[in-house]
């Protein structure tokens, strides 16, 4: 292949440019940590509990009776999380824009 057919069939990607951010992010980026999605958080959890308890409840280990008290609580451990990663947000946003 001659030097001149090596330039032609390479191809460069196109690079994509990011936004500049903004102060307080980049310092939030700069300690090591991202922005936490609630909505994910949220959900994660609740699935996370409520695949637990199918499992307790696959092995036995708890009756049927044992739903109607069992079944709110994923939902309930989910939703105070989320109260709790957006309210310690809002903080540290507005303390950061201090």
């Amino acid at each position: 292949m001659s030097e001149h057919e090596n330039e032609t069939t390479e191809q460069t990607m196109p690079t994509m440019v990011e936004p500049p951010m903004e102060p307080a992010e980049q310092g939030f980026w700069a300690e090591g940590r991202h922005p936490v999605n609630v909505g994910q958080l949220v959900m994660g959890l609740a699935f996370l509990g409520l695949a637990a308890i199918w499992a307790v409840l696959a092995a036995d280990a708890l009756d049927g009776d044992a739903l109607r008290w069992l079944l709110p609580v994923p939902w309930l451990v989910a939703g105070a999380a989320g109260l709790l990663a957006t309210t310690l947000g809002a903080a540290r946003r507005r303390g950061a824009g201090r």
